[in-house]
């Protein structure tokens, strides 16, 4: 049974208006009996959640330091690594930009008497810094996301 806001009349369940008064038994501005379900994006390349906060703030400086040092950084987290899985993710994104970093510098090299080649290496190796630098600002604000460029290369997964 419901009352209508009305008169108070007792009324059965269902009843859209009041028999007595006439009154409308919607509620105005009510929202509706379902709530419409808003779709949640989950993103793939974010790892945050996988790691404790106690292995974040243990080895968040070593993170850094990859993304700052590259080849020593990278030599200097392993060496001190001590079963740290946000370290082991962090340095496999650092292992990727050093793999990218090289592979510049080799064509660079092999190919030094054409123009396009070096210029575009340069330019690569620009871009791989500034997402180096991101990934850096990421480790800074605790966050564990795979870096835009080498999130692709399929090895070291």
């Amino acid at each position: 049974m419901i009352t209508c806001p009305n008169c108070n009349t007792q009324l059965p369940d269902g009843s859209v208006f009041c028999q007595n008064c006439g009154a409308s038994l919607a509620q105005q501005g009510a929202a509706p009996a379902y709530a419409p379900v808003q779709p949640v994006y989950i993103d793939p390349t974010d790892h945050t959640a996988e790691f404790t906060a106690e292995d974040v703030s243990a080895n968040k400086v070593y993170a850094m330091a990859l993304y700052l040092l590259g080849t020593i950084g990278l030599i200097i987290c392993l060496l001190a690594r001590k079963d740290s899985k946000y370290l082991e993710f962090h340095s496999r994104q650092a292992m990727k930009f050093i793999v990218l970093d090289a592979l510049l510098v080799v064509a660079s090299a092999v190919l030094a008497f054409t123009f396009i080649v070096p210029l575009a290496a340069s330019v690569c190796m620009i871009i791989l810094l500034v997402v180096k630098i991101i990934c850096f600002f990421n480790v800074a604000s605790n966050k564990s996301k795979e870096p835009p460029i080498v999130k692709n290369l399929s090895f070291l997964k």
